[in-house]
């Protein structure tokens, strides 16, 4: 017992910040740090650091980092209302949405993504949206029952519906909960059903 003790701590990566995002392709892990334009790699057999790290000029506080498989693209969220695109390659980037404009405004909190279906969690105003990786469009806005406040985190599943991590229940707004989000018809409508767990 005591040598796995020891052998897990030889395994055990200290990053000494704020840790908002972690996402990995191939053997490297991509780390993003709140209120740093700064995307740190790391080497996923020995979890040591690589001398590069990529700067993201522009980028202000990133809450989360995904990566896409098809086209090697890293995805960050930023709080400061956009979504940057990073090539896990060459390292270049480019803004690849703003989220903030005269008639629509919304914090980008949390990722996922499935296939090419980027999954966009708001903390506030809680909101839903799910855009495509190759053109960046719009697929879905998924709606929210009224009564939740906060939205956490979001995924697809494979069956196509989506679970989401939640304060804000009917019974009481500031109850916490994870729910799934089950389409209802063909067109893009969702009600809120199958409360998966639930804490008061």
């Amino acid at each position: 017992m005591h040598v796995h003790r020891i052998t897990l701590a030889m395994y055990m990566l200290y990053v000494v910040d704020a840790v908002s995002g972690v996402t990995y392709l191939d053997n490297i892990m991509y780390v993003v740090c709140a209120r740093s334009c700064t995307i740190r790699l790391y080497n996923t057999d020995t979890l040591s650091p690589l001398d590069v790290v990529i700067n993201v000029t522009g980028m202000r506080d990133p809450r989360d980092i995904v990566v896409c498989r098809h086209d090697r693209q890293l995805y960050v969220a930023d709080y400061d209302y956009c979504i940057w695109r990073v090539s896990v390659d060459d390292h270049s980037y480019v803004k690849w949405m703003t989220t903030q404009s005269s008639t629509d405004t919304f914090h980008v909190y949390k990722l996922s993504l499935t296939s090419r279906r980027l999954l966009v969690t708001s903390l506030y105003p809680p909101t839903l949206r799910q855009y495509s990786t190759v053109d960046s469009q719009l697929l879905h806005h998924i709606p929210l029952p009224q009564y939740v406040q906060v939205l956490l985190h979001a995924v697809e599943t494979t069956h196509q519906t989506f679970v989401v991590g939640h304060y804000g229940m009917s019974q009481n707004v500031w109850h916490s909960a994870v729910s799934e989000l089950l389409p209802v018809t063909a067109v893009n409508a969702f009600r809120l059903s199958n409360n998966i767990c639930s804490r008061q």
